[in-house]
């Protein structure tokens, strides 16, 4: 579900000629309970998201050796470079609930001060995202409370994590979120964390009352403040065109005199006018006719977000001229930026179009290049996209570098294969060298370490998907990605990339919307779709024995002592005689012919292969894999997946045998026609008891909250 969908409105009851109500609706009402409960779980959103909690538990894989190598890369008194690994570590673990990297560093966590402590602790909302009934009691410590005073950074980051866990789905949380907003009185940074995390939890829903609220903070005119209350407001009204709306936020953006407020106003805009096209026109030519060269840039936005996934030449051709010809390297940029938006339902025609731009004079340009590639090819490890990306990694302009970087992971992003040779091995590699290398710049550094975070992205099994399998855009994607790509000016609004990721998962569920257990066939050898190899150790951290040093002194003793023992062994020996010098060399030769003669006789009795033998053949790969439920599909894995011919459950909807079948031994099997997603089982054997996979621990739980307290120990007595 996109946004908040109530439960379905209740029926009126069936009224006979006498005035009461008909005792045959009554039951036919109470059949039917069970199924509205089950279509409210899912048109509320609510089963999805606890059914991809389950998955990105189990399912997790997140290298955690990748970050200490960081850690250990990166200066300690690098703020910069530290807030990035802590951004990557939540990239990393999205979604997963796993936050054991931070509890095992607390004391290396606890450099962060000021905005990157708001930073650190909002970072929680992406490792908790969906979450959600647990979201109140992990951030408590961290949450405002009445009369206690905390630290405001910490306040602020708090409430941005809570709207990042309930993203979209929020009407939970809102009045505390709202009471907080209340409450928070003048602190800039606490405001700041309230109106984003209210953005998040209410996204879409148009809701009136905390639109009005909003519009109160930003007309405080506080630069701080104002920017998220600015942002939040677009959320609120994302896709709805409101022209009341609209007029009021171009009104203040005259009038203010912050560049992070009108900055702020404007990308708000092209949020509120998502998906319009035509209707959005009127704005985009009065945003791109002002005089404000930061309007202009939200005008861009504004046409990006309008003909978002649309190809709309249209709305090409009005980049491309923005692009070449705004006086403004801002504009410019955020122009070529613009045609990945419009280009994401054709990645493949993204390369293309940039490929003049990416050879720009002008670095503002080609670091667009970089993000429009990354954003209209992200997940589909697209060939021309890697290489553009890949030359541009190594430009004279750091943050340009940076762009390229975090672009190549968004590209590679859960393409296959992953091997230490595949493109993304080459890219981890690159990445690593560019971590480690103290003479890089900072900029290209805190890129190199972004990346890192989104090419492992939710424990290596998300991906960044905008658009749907049936070609339908994700609002929350969208928005998500515009305002990621404003991390230029505000390094907190990068969680917001954590709204476009998707779970690479089919998740089978019986009729009462269980998981089973369920096995299905990949027809590829393992290792075409496995996951990436975990970081090795590197060799060079290990220490090498100092061979110890031989004074010539200690030398020349050693050999005369050495002589007197072999002349002594000549005269003790039957017969003996000959000189020491005789001796010796009889023993060395004869010492080197026993290794030579010795050494096929040690290889016979170890039951190696002799010369004469050939080593045995390697174990070759099985040309197939059992996938269990719930599984980690690749979008490139999809055409290969079967159903087992004896499986107790079969996909209610199934497509032809497959035209080939590997030769296994097996018979034709059906393929799967929902190859990813959700997968809706039907029991062959309705009469056996069935096996369910139960919920896994996730990791910010440390106790169920149902387990009994145990039984104290036995009486005793005790003996000193």
């Amino acid at each position: 579900a996109e946004g908040e969908a109530s439960a379905p409105p209740t029926e009126p009851m069936a009224v006979d000629g006498g005035g009461g109500a008909s005792s045959s609706a009554a039951p036919a009402a109470d059949a039917d309970t069970p199924r509205r409960a089950k279509l409210s779980r899912i048109l509320t959103g609510k089963l999805p998201i606890s059914l991809h909690l389950e998955f990105l538990c189990r399912n997790n894989k997140t290298d955690l050796a990748l970050l200490t190598s960081m850690k250990s890369a990166v200066e300690p008194r690098n703020a910069l470079c530290h807030s990035a690994i802590v951004l990557a570590h939540s990239l990393m673990s999205a979604g997963t609930t796993a936050d054991v990297f931070l509890r095992d560093n607390l004391e290396w966590l606890a450099r962060a001060t000021n905005w990157a402590k708001f930073v650190a602790t909002a970072t929680l909302g992406v490792i908790h995202r969906g979450h959600m009934a647990e979201a109140m009691r992990l951030l408590q410590p961290y949450l405002p409370t009445q009369g206690i005073s905390a630290s405001p950074f910490s306040e602020g980051g708090a409430l941005y994590a809570l709207g990042l866990i309930h993203a979209n789905h929020g009407a939970s949380v809102r009045d505390f979120l709202l009471s907080a907003l209340r409450n928070a009185g003048s602190n800039e940074t606490v405001l700041h964390g309230a109106c984003l995390g209210l953005g998040l939890a209410c996204m879409a829903t148009e809701d009136s009352t905390l639109y009005d609220e909003l519009k109160g903070v930003l007309y405080n005119d506080s630069a701080v403040a104002g920017e998220a209350a600015a942002f939040a407001m677009g959320l609120i009204m994302a896709g709805s065109g409101s022209a009341r709306a609209a007029e009021e936020m171009v009104a203040y953006a005259h009038d203010t005199q912050h560049e992070k407020i009108i900055r702020a106003l404007s990308v708000s805009l092209g949020v509120v006018f998502y998906g319009r096209e035509e209707e959005a026109d009127g704005m985009i030519t009065q945003l791109l006719l002002d005089k404000d060269d930061i309007l202009r840039y939200g005008g861009a936005y504004t046409l990006a977000l309008a003909y978002a996934g649309t190809s709309n030449n249209s709305a090409i051709r009005r980049v491309l001229d923005i692009a070449v010809s705004d006086v403004s390297d801002n504009v410019r940029r955020g122009a070529v930026t613009a045609l990945g938006f419009i280009l994401a339902n054709a990645p493949a025609q993204c390369p293309k179009v940039v490929a003049l731009l990416a050879e720009s004079y002008n670095p503002h340009v080609r670091y667009g290049a970089t993000m429009a590639v990354g954003v209209a090819c992200a997940g589909t490890g697209l060939r021309e996209a890697v290489e553009m990306l890949h030359k541009m990694s190594t430009d004279s302009v750091e943050y340009v570098r940076q762009g390229a970087l975090i672009a190549s992971a968004m590209v590679l992003l859960q393409s296959s294969p992953q091997g230490a040779d595949s493109r993304a091995g080459q890219l981890r590699k690159q990445l690593e060298k560019v971590v480690s290398d103290k003479h890089e710049e900072a900029m290209t550094r805190f890129g190199a370490i972004l990346a890192s975070g989104i090419l492992e992205a939710g424990g290596r099994n998300v991906t960044i998907e905008l658009m749907s399998k049936r070609g339908h855009n994700k609002l929350p994607a969208f928005v998500g990605m515009a305002i990621f790509t404003n991390f230029w000016f505000w390094h907190p609004l990068i969680p917001f990339i954590s709204l476009a990721f998707s779970p690479t998962a089919l998740i089978g569920l019986n009729s009462d919307l269980r998981m089973p257990k369920w096995s299905f066939t990949s027809n590829a050898p393992p290792s075409s779709y496995a996951y990436p190899p975990a970081m090795k150790p590197d060799a060079k951290s290990k220490v090498d024995k100092v061979a110890t040093a031989v004074l010539s002194t200690t030398a020349k003793a050693k050999r005369s002592e050495k002589a007197k023992d072999a002349e002594r062994r000549a005269k003790e020996a039957p017969g003996g005689g000959g000189s020491a010098m005789d001796v010796e060399g009889a023993a060395t030769e004869g010492g080197k012919d026993a290794k030579t003669a010795g050494a096929p006789a040690a290889a016979d009795e170890a039951g190696a292969p002799t010369a004469k033998e050939k080593p045995s053949a390697k174990e070759r790969e099985p040309p197939f894999q059992q996938l269990h439920n719930p599984a980690r599909v690749l979008p490139q894995q999809e055409p290969v997946l079967t159903v087992q011919p004896d499986s107790r459950y079969a996909p209610v909807v199934q497509g032809p045998p497959m035209p080939t079948v590997p030769s296994t031994g097996a018979a034709s099997a059906p393929q799967l026609l929902r190859l990813s997603g959700f997968v809706m089982l039907e029991d062959l054997r309705p009469s056996e008891p069935q096996e369910l996979l139960e919920p896994s621990q996730t990791g910010g739980s440390a106790v169920p909250a149902d387990m009994e307290e145990p039984a104290p120990p036995a009486p005793f007595e005790y003996a000193p």
